[in-house]
């Protein structure tokens, strides 16, 4: 017993043993905690990943249509839809009557290939398009629709979410490109986006009073936008890019671009704040609880890293530009062929002013305008005419069978309101519909379940002398966008006072 009380004795009397066990038990207590905070962290994030997942509805793919333009035409596009319906939280930010969701607005963005630049589209809502066959909530289609309204196609069905894949459709339609997101925002999306990055720098270019808001009150009211610089964020964000009445024309159109101003102080903000974890996820927790996406941004490992993917954009390349257009009495026309021109132009990743930002080489294999004669050797293609210009489609087989191809068919086709040619190609005949696109600058490519390739010329062709077609296939000459859309392009880093009326 007393060798053992002297052991004992000794141990303590020493110098290392003892710390060595406090050490080791610090750095025990310090492993234990770093793992407890990693596994709250990796916990949190997984939870909030849950969260933003159980946020996001999407629509169904099985509504967009089967006929669509080819991919890899340039870049990326992303339709973006802001829904003025008044179900659900919507209700409460002054949204339109009713439960059917209406597109108050629209716009196209197009992603070049480089990553590097970006441009939106405005549609005005009031356009007159045509909306081709759609698919309702009942699993039926409809007929297709011609000279109607923009914002018909998404009320297709009259449901409160609206119908995204024909508004998709539509835009295929009339811009040959291919569609590859669209994102739905209503109104209680953009209030929370807004509030969730502290408000957004905007201008007015005069007062505006509550009676301008609201036609309906019946008098003036109290001011509730003073001119000049300001911030907003919610109903006060609703209310900016919402109001038409005492500010340009009082129409859709006057209000374009305030709207696109007010995106670019939405892109200059958020890129202000860092493209990091810590940004986006609050960001994104406050659009999903309101977006409606394709099956394609379906969660949110694919929403943030589409968002991820614009950060090398900068913002003098940021641009936003309105579709060509005039009034036709009440409502708005497309102008012709600025808007082919400038559909074209993106098709081809031109920038607004004339780069090529397809990240390809110039004039390497991968160049979007092919040099040298055009060869139709071994491709049979049928001819539709689209117009009531008479031997319209003769002209073009004729160019066509000159150039080498087989010409099957010359006939006319049941709708004769094309504006631009059509070249529809099925299953494995891209590359072979792309050659035949040759001989018609600007035309709109479009897949199909039917084999075979068509061509339907449209009025753009009718405008070009003869001959021009063959001759226009071997020039190098790029697609560009048309200089009065340029030359009224914003950027996002313009004032945020400047150029705040008409589209």
């Amino acid at each position: 017993m007393t060798g053992s009380h002297k052991a004992r004795g000794e141990r303590r009397s020493g110098d290392a043993p003892a710390p060595r066990r406090r050490k080791r038990s610090r750095v025990r207590i310090a492993a234990t905690i770093t793992l407890s905070i990693l596994l709250l962290l990796t916990a949190g994030a997984g939870w909030f990943y849950l969260r933003l997942n159980g946020n996001i509805t999407t629509f169904g793919a099985d509504g967009v249509s089967q006929d669509r333009p080819g991919e890899g035409a340039g870049g990326s596009n992303v339709l973006v839809i802001g829904s003025d319906s008044r179900s659900g939280d919507n209700s409460k930010l002054g949204g339109g009557e009713g439960d059917v969701g209406r597109s108050d607005t629209a716009f196209l963005l197009h992603v070049y290939g480089d990553n590097k630049h970006a441009v939106a589209v405005s549609f005005p809502r009031d356009t007159l398009v045509d909306i081709p066959s759609c698919k309702l909530p009942d699993g039926g289609w409809t007929k297709p629709r011609t000279n109607v309204m923009f914002n018909v196609a998404f009320t297709v069905g009259e449901t409160a979410k609206g119908n995204p894949a024909c508004a998709q459709n539509t835009v295929e339609k009339l811009t040959g490109l291919r569609v590859d997101h669209t994102v739905v925002v209503d109104f209680a999306g953009f209030s929370k986006i807004t509030a969730a990055i502290g408000g957004v720098p905007v201008c007015l270019p005069k007062n505006v009073y509550e009676g301008e808001l609201n036609p309906n009150l019946g008098r003036q009211g109290k001011i509730i936008f003073a001119k000049g610089p300001q911030t907003v964020a919610g109903q006060q964000a609703l209310d900016y890019v919402r109001v038409r009445h005492g500010i340009g024309d009082g129409s859709d159109i006057g209000r374009i671009k305030r709207q696109q101003a007010f995106l670019s102080s939405l892109v200059k903000k958020v890129k202000s704040q860092g493209f990091s974890p810590s940004t986006l996820l609050p960001l994104a927790n406050a659009a999903t609880e309101s977006l409606t996406v394709d099956p394609g941004l379906g969660s949110a490992n694919k929403l943030l890293s589409f968002a991820m993917s614009m950060k090398d954009i900068d913002l003098h390349n940021t641009k936003f530009v309105t579709m060509p257009w005039r009034y036709q009495g009440a409502r708005v026309a497309i102008v012709h062929p600025q808007a082919d021109e400038l559909w074209a132009a993106l098709r081809a990743d031109r920038t607004v002013d004339g780069k090529d930002a397809s990240g390809k080489p110039e004039g390497g294999a991968a160049s979007a305008t092919p040099d040298g004669p055009v060869s139709g050797a071994g491709i049979s293609v049928s001819v539709y005419n689209g117009t009531v210009v008479k031997g319209l489609g003769a002209r073009a087989a004729g160019e066509l069978k000159s150039a080498g191809f087989t010409v099957t068919i010359t006939d006319t086709a049941p709708d004769q309101h094309h504006a631009t040619t059509e070249i529809t190609y099925g299953p494995g005949a891209q590359d072979r519909a792309k050659t035949v696109a040759r001989l018609f600058p600007g035309a709109q490519l479009h897949q199909s379940a039917a084999a075979g390739i068509s061509v339907t010329v449209g009025q753009s062709y009718a405008d070009q002398p003869a001959g021009s077609a063959s001759a226009s296939a071997s020039s190098s000459v790029p697609a560009e966008v048309p200089s009065d859309v340029a030359d009224k392009a914003r950027s996002a880093d313009d004032n945020p006072c400047s150029d705040l009326s008409y589209g």
